[in-house]
């Protein structure tokens, strides 16, 4: 079997601090490396691979701001589909853009839907929703519009997470964009409430609303913003939280910092939005909150959750292996004609 591994080109694959689509496409591609699928990985050119890198943009877009994004990405894909009649199955992790090609080949397409940015990119996905196959990343992100031939959780590597029985801070933990469908200003207002110390980790994607919403209640020890964090330092700032407070103003499509603190043992307190119930079980590995005032009673009552328990469901449900032979499966079922 060869797979063409398309991986989006805003940040290397995988990427060095931000770039969760890309670190899942890395996850995958070296997991299917593993298992002896032939693979070929078109991703930018400084990315991290095992498989066979093709690539023709030397650096991520959002990493070198000299890279034209629209020309890039066109660029990018069609050395993918030009090569196309080389491979048995075109995975598309890319998004929208490259199903324009699906009907221009006899190469099998598969593209993970990793959440619907906009309602405006629909029509794209319904036009070629019979001529490509689709995988959602959690049944809460599926469209009613479209078909689909698996619902496939992302899997992390466990084993890049340390389990910490015994975490050394007092602090929570929020650990993601920040933006205000990610909820920091709710979560800056949860450990204000209970007087907790708040670490705050993640890039600022929308600067005015870090300026006013965060910025003016940051102060030493007790509210803090550090910046984005690298797997050098994750493991230590995510396995030391008492827990991860995630209060989403949106329908998140899946959420790998969930599934990350997990893998550390930290419990999560996250609003009841989207793909958090197929995450978290109330009450075992952390607690689903209505809204913030919900949130804060749960989280006095967050040393209840066993923190092995947090760890063993990660391992059970959310594994690169278990990912990847999900995959596989996906792959086989249309090499077998469905």
């Amino acid at each position: 079997m060869k797979i063409a591994m398309l991986a989006p080109i805003a940040w290397r694959t995988p990427p060095v601090h931000y770039g969760p689509w890309e670190l899942v496409t890395s996850l995958l591609t070296e997991e299917l490396i593993r298992k002896g699928i032939d693979v070929t990985l078109f991703a930018t050119a400084d990315s991290l691979t095992a498989a066979t890198l093709s690539s023709v943009s030397p650096r991520g877009y959002e990493e070198d701001r000299t890279i034209d994004a629209k020309v890039w990405e066109c660029l990018h894909i069609s050395n993918c589909f030009e090569h196309a009649e080389a491979f048995d199955i075109i995975h598309n992790q890319f998004d929208f853009l490259p199903l324009s090609y699906a009907g221009l080949t006899d190469t099998p397409v598969v593209t993970t839907i990793h959440g619907f940015s906009s309602p405006r990119i629909m029509p794209v996905y319904r036009k070629y929703n019979h001529h490509t196959h689709y995988v959602s990343i959690s049944d809460a992100d599926r469209s009613p519009e479209l078909d689909y031939i698996a619902t496939i959780h992302h899997g992390i590597d466990t084993g890049n997470f340390t389990y910490n029985a015994d975490p050394a801070g007092d602090y929570m933990l929020y650990y993601g964009r920040i933006h205000p469908d990610k909820g920091t200003k709710e979560a800056v207002e949860i450990a204000m409430a209970l007087d907790m110390p708040l670490i705050i980790a993640g890039i600022i994607q929308d600067e005015e609303y870090f300026n006013t919403r965060v910025k003016p209640f940051l102060k030493e020890g007790k509210i803090e913003y550090i910046g984005s964090v690298g797997d050098d330092r994750r493991d230590a700032l995510l396995g030391n939280a008492r827990l991860l407070v995630h209060p989403i103003s949106f329908n998140e499509p899946f959420g790998l910092s969930i599934v990350e603190a997990m893998a550390c043992g930290t419990p999560v307190v996250a609003f009841n939005k989207g793909s958090m119930p197929e995450l978290i079980v109330d009450g075992r590995n952390g607690f689903l909150a209505e809204n913030s005032g919900d949130a804060i009673e749960k989280i006095r009552r967050i040393d209840t959750i066993s923190r092995q328990s947090c760890r063993e469901h990660v391992e059970q449900n959310f594994s690169k292996e278990i990912m990847a032979g999900r995959y596989i499966e996906v792959y086989q079922k249309i090499l077998n004609g469905m």
